[in-house]
């Protein structure tokens, strides 16, 4: 079995306005695959699908190698989910809620519970109710990795939460990973945390997977040139011309913005007539940015 997930040719309808439209979405066994996305672009509604809550009007779904959602009792028991939405009850004390969480999860772990409740510098007599957003994100983490899960589904796990406890979250994620070789699958939109630690990206804009690829062709392979005497009608390259315009005072000189580059491509440049100026890298904010721009119709719709 080589992916945790997998989804072929999966559409959805919210309504009139969204539409998830033919998603084909593959998490290897193993990764860390970062699901990035503006808001509105699809990003949850793709998780409650793969969870078993939402129901795809077509397509196939399975996790594991078993079918979604037939085979949903014995793929959820694999399963540690954070939700976007909190799903804890504010009049229970960390303790209670834990012991609740265990009773529903046959491979509860409850001396691991109790190491990542120090871990975490969580205090199990405080009430649910009396908590901060922080201290209730790194609840929802504990109640997801005490499960001892083999897949992690995180939706912005990290989003509202101050910079010391986001530092505390991954670094309890990265952790787990180290020690279980668990796949973790997290969404965000915060682009410059999942740089540091995702080994595949997924890129979702307006109900569509418009990438997926390894994290390191991602940030390697878009890039910003400057072209001097390109012709108005490019023939066909082996790299993706995202964008291109005119440098505004400097004559013929135009910026592109390419997907899919490769030092040896320069001579495909050359053969236009044209001259390669300079190749600079975009870090990967401004790569998800130019990709999103290259795909996006001029008004977009969503629901997340």
């Amino acid at each position: 079995m080589s992916n945790a997930i997998e989804l072929v040719d999966v559409g959805w309808t919210a309504d009139k306005a969204f539409a998830l439209s033919d998603i084909s979405l593959n998490v290897p066994m193993g990764a860390i695959y970062g699901f990035l996305g503006p808001n509105g672009s699809g990003k949850t509604s793709t998780i409650r699908l793969f969870m078993g809550m939402l129901k795809p009007d077509r397509g196939s779904i399975s996790i594991f190698g078993r079918a979604v959602p037939k085979d949903m009792k014995s793929i959820l028991a694999r399963i540690g989910y954070v939700p976007e939405r909190p799903h804890v009850y504010p009049m229970l004390t960390v303790a209670e809620q834990l012991r609740y969480h265990a009773s529903f999860f046959r491979l509860w772990d409850d001396g691991w519970a109790k190491e990542l409740m120090g871990r975490l510098e969580l205090d199990a007599d405080r009430k649910i109710s009396r908590m901060s957003k922080g201290e209730t994100g790194k609840l929802l983490l504990l109640l997801a990795l005490s499960q001892r899960p083999d897949l992690l589904v995180l939706d912005e796990p990290t989003d509202g939460l101050d910079p010391v406890v986001r530092r505390d979250v991954m670094a309890a994620v990265l952790d787990y990973v180290s020690e279980t070789s668990a796949t973790v699958f997290i969404s965000s939109h915060l682009v410059h945390e999942l740089e540091r630690i995702c080994d595949w990206v997924g890129v979702m804009d307006a109900g569509r997977l418009v990438a997926e690829l390894p994290m390191q062709r991602f940030k390697n392979g878009i890039k910003r040139l400057r072209v001097d005497g390109a012709p108005e009608v490019l023939e066909a390259f082996p790299f993706v011309v995202l964008s291109r315009h005119r440098d505004n005072g400097s004559g013929s000189t135009e910026t592109w913005i390419v997907q899919g580059w490769e030092a040896p491509m320069r001579y495909q440049i050359e053969t236009l007539g044209a001259t390669l100026r300079d190749v600079a890298d975009l870090d990967l904010e401004e790569s998800f940015v130019e990709l999103l721009r290259s795909f996006r119709p001029s008004t977009t719709a969503g629901a997340d």
